[in-house]
């Protein structure tokens, strides 16, 4: 593990500011106060349901949303961002693909710091006040709110959050293309980090020798850093297996990625994450599962797994390296959602990308209590990707057709948490809106949202949809393939919707529109929306 000192890290790279470029905020900022009805985090409370209670905005205002404002993000690689942006105390937080991290006025849009992590930042930013006067900044100052994020090659930041100065920076894995793509989960002042990687794209080179990345857990000191434990989803280092064709050794077990925001149970002390495929052609009991650590040590408590001998790369089954008899790549990859029952029951909800929604019981070791197919699944976009939402007794689950094109029945569905009984007809990626516009197209990889009454989804066809939660009906449906003025003057052009959803919060509706990749449509805006555009 390694630490950075915030003092030579600033001294060496000037990584944070206040901006003073075009769109920067002037004047003094306004009071920095976080509290009831912001969106911090992941999934914006502690079960991860992705379920604001207090929007600010009742399902009747839904229809009436217009554009407020747009940031237009210029960095290399800009046009695929798919973090969440949350907000906190009357700012947005907001990473971006290029690595740099911004704090913006949700007011008005205007910048008011931006910070370099040097690399792409694809979760949401968690912002935490720590006990006492806060952490000491390396102007001698002290920092009261800080912001938590992890990266694309594996470090988790600390940056007070009212000015964007490095606190710490922690190396919490050095596999080459290690990554943190879920948002870190913050509990009784430690933080909880996903570890995923990039070694399967890697994997595609017939000379690369696949594979040795494992997915973790991890546990740091929200104060220093310090890691206080790492717990491995794979228990047996990788050692050499085969010889592809090429003549290339091969190596396993590996994969087990953790790419969501882990979810704390503090009434049984533990922490569930759900897991990625396997990338060897040895089949692991971890992969494709969500897993039990517990919350103190680390140790693994059990494993639920849901499709065993996921044995997957890219490029399968023509690729050198590809495992025999390959899989389907059916991650979990969004976060597990606990869900209580009544009578003091809770059930935990998860999404995969199979195609299945899942409930499972968390006091009998994940024994699956029902499980409900809506569709086959598959690939990249297929199946349920980045996250559902849970409100009222139910869970809602945007399906995507199978990228690889086998037959499923995309829309929006409505599973009761309790049997996964379907609740009503699902919203057909075909339906129709008040006003006759066309609904969202069949690949529905987003992350859903929910406030009372209302779903929102966002598909790859650049449509951001909002569904009534009684009928399946599109109240409001927003197109955003067009070009957009920025507040910051950079020339903006919404795209496809993907990774993190929508933030909601005071009113306000905040989403990040543009993913170059797989096919999607390219796109460099982060929109924010209120009732008439006020």
């Amino acid at each position: 593990m390694r630490v950075v000192l915030a003092s030579a890290f600033l001294i060496s790279s000037l990584a944070w500011g206040a901006d003073s470029g075009p769109g920067s905020c002037s004047g003094p900022a306004k009071p920095f106060a976080p509290g009831a009805g912001d969106w911090n985090g992941w999934g914006v409370d502690s079960s991860n349901s992705r379920y604001q209670q207090q929007p600010g905005l009742a399902a009747a205002d839904v229809p009436k949303l217009k554009v407020k404002w747009a940031l237009g993000f210029g960095g290399m690689g800009d046009t695929r961002n798919q973090a969440q942006p949350v907000l906190v105390g009357g700012r947005v937080f907001v990473g971006s693909y290029s690595g740099k991290v911004y704090s913006l006025d949700a007011a008005t849009g205007c910048i008011y710091w931006t910070y370099d992590a040097g690399v792409f930042v694809r979760g949401a930013i968690n912002i935490q006040r720590l006990p006492g006067e806060g952490l000491r900044t390396p102007g001698g100052g002290r920092a009261p709110w800080i912001a938590f994020f992890g990266d694309g090659k594996g470090a988790v930041h600390a940056v007070n959050a009212e000015t964007g100065e490095l606190v710490w920076k922690m190396q919490v894995d050095d596999f080459p293309v290690a990554r943190v793509s879920g948002t870190p989960t913050f509990y009784n002042g430690r933080l909880y980090v996903p570890m995923a990687s990039g070694e399967e794209i890697a994997s595609g080179q017939p000379k690369y020798e696949c594979c040795k990345f494992r997915g973790s857990l991890s546990a740091l000191d929200a104060k220093t850093g310090r890691v206080i434990w790492k717990s491995y989803t794979i228990t047996d280092p990788p050692k050499p297996y085969k010889v592809n064709s090429e003549g290339t050794q091969l190596y396993g077990p590996a994969g087990g990625g953790v790419w969501s925001s882990p979810t704390v149970d503090e009434k049984r002390k533990r922490v569930y994450v759900g897991t990625g495929n396997s990338f060897s052609g040895i089949s692991l009991p971890t992969s494709d599962a969500i897993l039990a650590f517990d919350l103190d040590s680390g140790s693994l408590l059990w494993s639920s797994q849901a499709s065993p001998g996921d044995n997957w790369i890219p490029g399968c089954p023509k690729s050198a390296s590809c495992p025999d008899d390959p899989g389907q790549d059916y991650d979990f990859g969004s976060s597990p959602m606990l869900k209580s029952l009544g009578g003091g029951k809770q059930v935990i909800v998860a999404t995969q990308k199979s195609g299945v929604v899942f409930g499972l019981d968390p006091d009998q070791r994940g024994k699956v209590l029902w499980k409900t197919r809506v569709g086959a699944g598959g690939a990249m976009f297929g199946g349920f990707v980045w996250g559902a939402a849970s409100a009222d007794g139910a869970v809602y689950a945007a399906f995507g057709e199978n990228a690889q094109g086998t037959a499923g029945s995309p829309g929006l569905y409505a599973l009761n948490i309790a049997n996964g009984a379907p609740l009503r007809v699902p919203a057909s990626a075909t339906a129709t809106s008040k006003d006759g516009t066309s609904g969202p197209a069949p690949l529905m990889p987003q992350a859903l949202t929910a406030i009372p009454g209302v779903v929102f989804s966002g598909s790859l066809n650049g449509r951001l949809s909002a569904y009534s939660t009684r009928s399946g009906e599109i109240l409001w449906d927003f197109d955003a393939m067009r070009d957009f003025d920025t507040v910051n003057k950079v020339p903006g052009k919404g795209g496809s919707f993907n990774g993190g959803g929508a933030a909601v919060a005071h009113g306000m509706v905040v989403i990040n529109s543009g993913f170059g990749f797989g096919g999607a449509k390219p796109g460099n805006v982060l929109l924010a929306f209120t009732v008439d555009g006020k």
